[in-house]
């Protein structure tokens, strides 16, 4: 199996590649979508406060890589991305796993991520400028820089929406061609 696995901080551009992907015929789990999922299932409305501490108290109930040993059941087609990685324990979790696994971290400067989060107004997204970065603070807590650290490569997304699906999907290219 080839595993590709997402790391960027919100607003980065992981939503974005993950279209990518999919116009490119890969199965894909966005990790988001667990936790979405979770917290619906516990009755509560989608917010960042509500994600985030559903997030959080899972880790703290059961260790740091619990939300991609939850993934792994999800993992079946030969060629996935997995988007949204938090930490260097998932990847040591989804590394144990997969032998052929590529780290790939997306990077976008605080202002322009802030500038994205706040024109595509998602329910979990930040209200204001503190929220965002109390969210960007929350993240680097779990570990995330962490996961930038170990990644295989990396995409910077500082310029447009097109150039960046265009890099997005060259740099899949090349990861899947390595497993030829």
């Amino acid at each position: 199996m080839k595993l590709i696995v997402t790391v960027g901080m919100p607003g980065s551009g992981k939503d974005e590649l993950v279209g990518v992907a999919r116009g490119m015929g890969l199965a894909t789990l966005k990790m988001g979508d667990l936790v979405r999922d979770e917290t619906r299932r516990r009755g509560l409305p989608i917010t960042n406060q509500n994600v985030a501490r559903v997030a959080s108290e899972e880790r703290e109930k059961h260790g740091p890589g619990i939300w991609a040993q939850r993934a792994i059941p999800k993992l079946t087609e030969t060629r996935m991305l997995v988007d949204g990685c938090r930490s260097d324990t998932e990847v040591t979790v989804f590394r144990h796993n997969f032998g052929d696994l590529f780290v790939l971290g997306i990077y976008a400067s605080p202002e322009t991520r802030h500038d994205r989060m706040a024109s595509r107004s998602r329910a979990d997204d930040a209200a204001d400028l503190q929220e965002f970065f109390d969210r960007d603070r929350r993240e680097l807590k779990w570990g995330i820089g962490n996961a930038f650290a170990v990644a295989d490569g990396m995409l910077v997304n500082e310029d447009s929406l097109d150039e960046f699906r265009k890099a997005g999907r060259a740099a899949l290219e090349k990861i899947l061609a390595r497993e030829e």
